[in-house]
C-alpha cells in the first residue's frame, strides 16, 4: 500500500467522499458524431490547451434533471444557462420562449427543492425559482468562454453525458508527443473516465479508487458512525467558513504539487496554521518578448524591489490616445511609415517624433463631402522647432516610446502613478526573496490589477512565517484537527511572486474582465454614407485639459536601442 493506492480486503469499510472524472477519452467529432476514421486517445486534464464547450443539443426534460446531472455551486462555473422553447408562466413572471434563464443554486423553499434562477431584460436582472417538478425540455445556451480541460471536466460535463469541445488555442507549440492532429483546430467528443474518492479509517490522505474496478460493495451508511472517519476539505471549503472560525490548525491530506516555495512544504501529513481568508491584490505581469510562450506573474503589491521604466510599443495612434496621461507628456518615435490620403492630416515617415497631444474632431474631404472624424493633435518635433499636425485615430503605424524618466519605482507607486498597461525591468531585486524569479526576466509588462482569494497560514510546529496561498489555483486538501490555533498573530508574511502557467493566465484575465465593460474599438478609415450624419463631439476640446508642454531634444532611432 502506497501512495494513493489501496488494498481493498473483504469487510475493509471505506468512506465515499465524492466521483472525479480521472482522465478523458477524445474522439475527433464531425456532424456532432465520431469521426469514422478517428482513433481514440487518452487526454489527460492537464493537457495543454483552451477549449470552447458546444451546447448540448440533447434537452432535459425536468428542473430535477438539471440538478442531478449538471454542476450547480457558487463558484464562477456553477452558473449554468439553458432556453425553454415553450413560455413558462410562474406566479411573478413569465419566461419567454428562448430566453436566458441562469441557474444559480439550489435551496429548498417552503418544504419545495427548488432552483433559484435569473434572466436579465433591458440590463436589469429578475430572480425567481423553479421548483424540482417544473417539466419542460431546457436546452443548453451556447456559451462564448473559453476553458483548460480541467475545468470542463469539473464544470462542464453532464453525469452521464459526452461533452463536444472545440479547440481556441494550443498555447504550445506542436510535437510528436501530442496525440492530437498537427494544426488539428476541431471539435472532440470527450468521454469521461471516473474515479471514485474515499477515505478509510486507519489512513490519513483520501485514497483514488477507478470507477473498473471490479469489487463488491454494501451500503452500511445507516448503520454506522461515520464520524469516525476523516473530513476532507478543500481549500474552497475552507475559505466558506466564517471568519470567526480562523484561526485553524489542519492536516494536510493531499499536498500541492510544485518545487516552488512555499508549495515544497505543503506535503501530505503536515500541520498548518490557517490563520485568516481575505481578497487581496495582485498585480499580472508578462515578460516581454518577441517570441512564445512568455512567462507569467502575479506580483504581490508588498514586492521589495524597485523598477526602471522601459519603452512601450504602441501598433496605431488610438492606442496613443489610451496611453496618453496627464501627468507627463508622451515622446514617441514612428517606427512605420503612413502615407495619409487627406491633405489635412499628416504622413508619417519612419524615425518621426512627436509629443501626444489630445483626441479631437477634424473636417477632411472625401469624394467630394466634408467628413468629421477623430484624430490625435501632436507635435511634430523638428530640429529647432515644433510643428502641430493631426494625425488619423484609425491610422495603422508603429511607434515607440522615448523615456525621459530615469527614476526607480516601487511597484505601489508604478500603481498609484500610471496607467497599465505599463512596462519596466527590475533594477533591484527584493532581497527578502531567497530567488527573486523577476530580476533574471530581461523585461516585464504590467498588465492589469487583480483581485483573488488567499488563505494565510504558517507550519504549525515552527510558526516563523507565513505566506499566502491562493485558493482557485491550489490543488490541496486538508481535514481540520481537534485542538485550536495556538497563534492568534501570524508571523511575518514573506513576498511570494508566483509565477502561473499559459492556461492560468488567460484564466486569470478573463475573470477579471467579466467585471469590466471592453474598450472602445478603434475608428475605422471614413467611408461616405449616401447621406452623411455628422456626429457631435461629446466633449469638447477646450474641455480636455492639455498636459504642461516639455521640449524634447531630437533623438535618433540608433539611440532609442541603446
Amino acid at each position: 500500500m502506497f501512495g494513493n493506492e489501496c488494498c481493498l480486503s473483504t469487510g475493509e469499510v471505506i468512506k465515499v467522499i465524492g466521483f472525479k472524472i480521472n482522465k478523458l477519452i477524445a474522439s475527433i467529432c464531425e456532424n456532432n458524431e465520431v469521426s469514422r476514421f478517428s482513433a481514440k486517445v487518452e487526454l489527460p486534464l492537464n493537457f495543454p490547451g483552451l477549449y470552447k464547450v458546444v451546447a448540448d443539443k440533447t434537452p432535459y426534460v425536468s428542473v430535477e434533471e438539471i440538478t442531478r446531472k449538471v454542476s450547480i455551486g457558487p463558484t464562477r462555473f456553477g452558473h449554468p444557462c439553458f432556453y425553454s422553447p415553450e413560455d413558462i408562466k410562474l406566479a411573478n413572471i413569465t419566461i419567454k420562449h428562448g430566453e436566458q434563464i441562469t441557474f444559480n443554486s439550489v435551496e429548498e423553499v417552503n418544504g419545495t427543492m427548488a432552483v433559484n434562477c435569473g434572466v436579465v431584460r433591458n440590463n436589469q436582472s429578475h430572480s425567481f425559482t423553479l421548483p424540482f417538478s417544473q417539466e419542460g425540455k431546457f436546452y443548453e445556451c451556447e456559451d462564448d468562454q473559453i476553458y483548460t480541460l480541467k475545468e470542463i471536466a469539473e464544470w462542464k460535463i453532464p453525469k452521464c453525458r459526452n461533452r463536444i469541445v472545440k479547440l481556441s488555442n494550443t498555447l504550445h507549440t506542436w510535437d510528436s508527443s501530442n496525440p492530437l492532429p498537427e494544426n488539428f483546430d476541431g471539435c472532440l467528443i470527450l468521454t469521461p473516465v471516473y474515479e471514485v474518492q474515499a477515505v478509510m479509517k486507519f489512513r490519513k490522505d483520501i485514497v483514488h479508487i477507478l470507477s473498473d474496478l471490479d469489487v463488491e460493495v454494501k451500503d452500511i451508511t445507516d448503520c454506522y458512525d461515520i464520524s469516525s472517519f476523516l473530513q476532507p476539505l478543500s481549500l474552497e471549503d475552507v475559505f466558506e467558513r466564517t471568519s470567526k472560525e480562523f484561526p485553524m490548525v489542519a492536516e494536510i491530506m493531499e499536498g500541492p504539487s510544485g518545487s516552488q516555495k512555499p508549495y515544497n512544504l505543503l506535503y501530505t501529513g503536515k500541520e498548518i496554521v490557517i490563520y485568516k481568508k481575505y481578497q487581496a491584490t495582485r498585480v499580472l505581469a508578462s515578460e516581454i518578448r518577441s517570441d512564445s510562450p512568455k512567462r507569467h506573474f502575479l506580483i504581490p503589491v508588498s514586492y521589495k524591489g524597485k523598477f526602471k521604466r522601459r519603452p512601450r510599443e504602441f501598433p496605431t495612434a488610438y492606442d496613443l490616445e489610451i496611453a496618453r496621461s496627464e501627468k507627463e507628456q508622451l515622446h514617441v518615435v514612428a517606427t512605420k511609415a503612413f502615407d495619409s490620403s487627406h491633405k489635412e492630416l499628416f504622413s508619417v515617415s519612419v524615425g518621426d517624433q512627436f509629443l501626444v497631444q489630445q483626441c479631437q474632431t477634424s473636417e477632411v474631404l472625401y469624394e467630394g463631402r466634408k467628413k468629421l472624424i477623430d484624430v490625435l493633435a501632436c507635435e511634430q518635433i523638428l530640429s529647432d522647432t515644433y510643428k502641430k499636425v493631426l494625425l488619423p485615430m484609425y491610422m495603422e503605424g508603429g511607434f515607440v516610446e522615448v523615456i525621459h524618466d530615469k527614476k526607480q519605482y516601487q511597484l505601489s507607486e508604478i500603481c498609484k502613478e500610471f496607467r497599465l498597461p505599463f512596462n519596466v525591468k527590475v533594477s533591484v531585486r527584493d532581497l527578502s526573496i531567497e530567488e527573486d524569479v523577476l530580476a533574471a526576466v530581461p523585461g516585464l509588462q504590467f498588465e492589469e490589477e487583480i483581485t483573488d482569494s488567499y488563505l494565510l497560514i504558517s507550519s504549525a510546529s515552527s510558526p516563523v512565517e507565513s505566506w499566502e496561498i491562493p485558493v482557485y489555483r491550489l490543488n490541496m486538501s486538508v481535514h481540520l484537527l481537534s485542538k485550536d490555533g495556538q497563534t492568534v498573530v501570524p508571523p511575518v508574511t514573506k513576498t511570494t511572486v508566483e509565477e502561473i502557467s499559459e492556461e492560468q493566465y488567460y484564466m486569470v484575465r478573463r475573470y477579471e474582465n467579466q467585471t469590466l465593460h471592453p474598450p472602445p474599438r478603434p475608428p475605422k478609415k471614413p467611408t461616405l454614407a449616401p447621406k452623411p450624419v455628422f456626429a457631435v463631439p461629446k466633449q469638447d476640446v477646450s474641455d480636455v485639459l492639455q498636459a504642461p508642454k516639455v521640449r524634447y531634444h531630437t533623438l535618433s532611432l540608433s539611440l532609442l536601442q541603446s
